[in-house]
């Protein structure tokens, strides 16, 4: 049980991917006045946490509703963890989900969506549907430990980013997507070998 709670919480942390996304909450809370910040972070990681929790509990019924197969649903999955990944070892101009350029304070896009709850980290979640009650426990209970793991990352986001500096940044993330898609390709494998199976 252990085991599968640390696997589950190493999963979702490295797709919802905090210490990457810590320059995009940098920059996305630069016009915002500093004493709102605070519940804007706490706003934005509350409103991915129930997302992600959402498709967690019925990403079964949304597979059945347009007859997917888990198996599908696993190689589909792991083939948006390694192109998420390639992006983290390789940046592309504007971060891994771009910048729209819009300035004020941010609502839900593009901090809670697609910056936390993206399509890798919506596509994991939807992996955790399960009929077991302690497998659920499990699940959900990475996601709170991962959810604590965002605000402690991006309330300090500035002074993190400021201590760090940019190079200790940009190491940590190519670091991470490497993981990542080792993890990524195991999945793969593991679609695969589920898919040799049931012919």
């Amino acid at each position: 049980m252990t085991q599968t709670f640390i696997q589950t919480f190493i999963l979702l942390f490295l797709v919802t991917d905090p210490f990457g996304n810590v320059p995009l909450f940098a920059s996305a809370m630069a016009q915002v006045p500093k004493q709102r910040r605070w519940k804007i972070v706490v706003r934005e990681c509350a409103i991915a946490f129930f997302v992600l929790l959402l498709f967690m509990f019925f990403g079964r019924h949304l597979l059945a509703a347009m007859q997917l197969s888990q198996i599908s649903l696993r190689i589909g999955g792991s083939v948006i963890l390694f192109l998420i990944a390639m992006r983290m070892v390789f940046p592309q101009p504007g971060g891994m989900f771009g910048d729209d350029g819009r300035g004020g304070e941010p609502f839900i896009v593009p901090l809670a969506i697609p910056a936390i709850a993206g399509p890798s980290a919506l596509a994991t979640v939807l992996l955790f549907s399960s009929n077991s009650t302690t497998e659920i426990v499990i699940h959900v209970g990475a996601l709170v430990a991962v959810a604590l793991v965002w605000l402690a990352v991006f309330l300090p986001a500035e002074r993190l980013q400021e201590k760090l500096g940019p190079q200790v940044m940009a190491a940590f993330e190519r670091l991470m997507g490497l993981i990542l898609s080792a993890m990524a390709v195991e999945m793969f494998l593991a679609g695969i070998r589920e898919f040799i199976k049931s012919l």
